[in-house]
């Protein structure tokens, strides 16, 4: 048997195992056309903290005048996907005898997790969200952060989500069966991508680093605060970067580009040459500033403020009110 005629042999065979063909990401978000020529070669990760949806069909109505189709609620999802449960993907940790809530999982139980949900080492991943809201895209960053803080470099995210799939009336499934364990491991801990309180101390002294706070205005303001955040206010120095301005606000929430978004950081004096910290009440919206500016916008030491507020204040750190610092 000639060369030619092994390739082609060991090529059916891989195939008619089932084996996904490698693509190569076109970054780190990708539109659903991509998506749609690419299921093959990746693994979609579904991210949502309503699991029931995931096998629940969608609901659309029809507008009277127009007679088109709209998508009111998100349901099923794309076939093959692998649900994660937004709920598990963080867990509660003691930090110097407090019990901070929302945090990185240790290594053990997040491998374990991404085994469960069927990840499998060296797999190519899709991050997939509800798309219905701002919310909903910070679960997708925020569950991307995690991968590659845990070493998965092979990650994108579906711009716009599972919303946008549906209102483009794309194949969907309700199909509940779950995939294999998989068999993916931690290969690192990259450690220049998390902040600690002590970090954002140092830089609210030295200001080696910005601090940007991606809360609504009100948060930052101190007008408003959430239950679990024991203080009024923000951390001295922080800049404000309202994360509602990174998507669109309804479904489909898409990105909004990310030259607009460097303009609005500009704009908001957040330079973009120097070292970034973002923080939010828990964590999760702060995945997404983290995610502009690391990912989209390709600036180099950027951290997440894991425990963000929550931690802060519970550590009863000081706080700035009613005052904007630009």
């Amino acid at each position: 048997m000639n060369t030619i005629a092994k390739l082609f042999t060991v090529a059916v065979l891989l195939l008619g195992s089932g084996i996904a063909t490698a693509v190569q990401l076109p970054g780190p978000l990708v539109d659903t056309d991509w998506l749609a020529d690419n299921l093959d070669g990746v693994t979609i990760i579904d991210v949502r903290s309503d699991i029931k949806s995931f096998t629940t069909p969608p609901v659309y109505s029809r507008d009277r005048k127009t007679g088109q189709q709209q998508l009111v609620r998100v349901g099923g999802h794309i076939p093959g996907a692998h649900l994660a449960s937004y709920r598990h993907v963080r867990r509660a940790r003691l930090i110097d005898g407090l019990r901070v809530t929302h945090m990185l999982p240790d290594k053990k139980d997040f491998e374990y997790f991404m085994q469960l949900v069927g990840l499998n080492k060296d797999s190519t991943v899709v991050i997939v969200s509800k798309g219905e809201s701002n919310g909903d895209m910070t679960m997708a960053t925020r569950l991307y952060w995690q991968l590659k803080y845990y070493g998965h470099d092979k990650l994108a995210i579906l711009d716009g989500g599972m919303a946008r799939w549906l209102t483009e009336g794309r194949e969907t499934s309700t199909d509940g069966k779950r995939p294999p364990q998989g068999n993916w491991k931690i290969t690192a801990e990259r450690k220049e991508l998390l902040a600690t309180s002590d970090d954002v101390a140092t830089a609210v002294r030295s200001g080696g680093a910005q601090l940007v706070d991606t809360r609504s205005l009100a948060q930052y303001f101190g007008t408003y605060k959430k239950s679990y955040v024991t203080a009024k206010g923000h951390i001295p120095g922080a800049k404000p970067y309202p994360n509602e301005m990174l998507t669109h606000p309804t479904a489909p929430a898409v990105f909004t580009p990310a030259k607009t978004l460097g303009t609005l950081a500009e704009q908001l004096r957040i330079d973009t040459d120097k070292p970034i910290i973002t923080y939010c009440n828990s964590g999760h919206l702060a995945s997404g500033s983290w995610f502009v500016f690391s990912e989209l916008m390709g600036l180099e030491n950027v951290r997440l403020y894991d425990g963000s507020m929550h931690q802060w204040t519970l550590e009863k750190r000081p706080v700035t009110a009613l005052k904007l610092e630009l």
